[in-house]
């Protein structure tokens, strides 16, 4: 995979020279920057599946003008009559078998890491509203935290009646919060109609349906601000139900969780009952 990489990074220098071109390529016509390994491993997958699709169209239709301009009929061209020729039958038949092989083998090693979820360091639930995320930890240090996170682009944005942010629809007031280099597995389920949590930087999309719990998982080796969306049209704010994950280093998440857990003891102070005034 190393490989194509460098050989996809080569092609891509050369094809975009162009150095306004070479600017905006990797966010407009490219996924977004792997931060996992599994996001890594459908980077490079995708990188190699197009390579094969490039080089079975350069030689199909390579063959096909070839044959079109050397065998027309205003060269004195006659067409061969063969019939039940085995050679070509078993080529044909072999090659694409070796092709899908070639193919269906780094896919298939994906997809079996993508659903290893055990032995996580942190179990997050992730259930899905109309239209809000809702997050549990129930394992690992911050267990107990729990909150709502909401779309926070303001509502002027929305209107057209302020210029648009940098993060525009893809904010929330509250995010998801892990360490970086940790196993994080997500558990996922749903209020009331069928979500979908997709982080793309993260290589992680999975539906949360109501009534079941599906899980997925990720592992981020890089800290910073990593955003995505629900994917699945859930109702009429489908499109203002965003995902943002702050990915911190162990100290400063070891410092959220204490500020969450003192927030939280506030909390319970302040809604404690009062005993009457003797």
């Amino acid at each position: 995979m190393e490989r194509v990489s460098r050989i996809t990074g080569a092609l891509l220098a050369v094809g975009l020279s162009c150095p306004a071109f070479a600017q905006d390529a990797p966010a407009r016509y490219n996924l977004q920057a792997p931060v996992t390994g599994v996001a890594e491993q459908i980077h490079d997958m995708h990188t190699l599946m197009l390579l094969i699709c490039l080089v079975i169209f350069i030689g199909v239709f390579s063959v096909m003008f070839w044959a079109v301009l050397r065998h027309r009929k205003s060269r004195g061209a006659v067409a061969a009559n063969f019939h039940e020729n085995t050679a070509v039958e078993i080529a044909w038949t072999v090659i694409p078998i070796l092709i899908l092989l070639g193919m269906a083998w780094p896919a298939t090693r994906t997809v079996i890491e993508m659903k290893d979820t055990s032995n996580p360091d942190i179990t997050v639930k992730a259930t899905g509203y109309q239209w809000k995320w809702g997050y549990d930890y129930l394992q690992g240090e911050g267990e107990g935290i729990r909150f709502l996170s909401s779309l926070s682009t303001p509502r002027e944005q929305i209107e057209g009646g302020a210029p648009k942010g940098e993060a525009y629809l893809l904010e929330v007031d509250r995010p998801l919060v892990v360490p970086v280099g940790k196993k994080v597995r997500v558990l996922l389920t749903a209020n009331d109609v069928i979500h979908s949590w997709w982080v793309p930087a993260f290589g992680v999309k999975q539906d949360a349906i109501p009534g079941f719990i599906r899980d997925t998982w990720f592992r981020a080796d890089k800290e910073g601000v990593y955003r995505g969306n629900c994917a699945e049209l859930c109702g009429r704010d489908h499109g203002f139900m965003p995902i943002e994950v702050h990915v911190l280093s162990a100290e400063k998440y070891t410092e959220w969780v204490q500020q969450q857990a003192a927030a939280a003891g506030a909390e319970q102070v302040s809604l404690a009952p009062q005993s009457p005034a003797l």
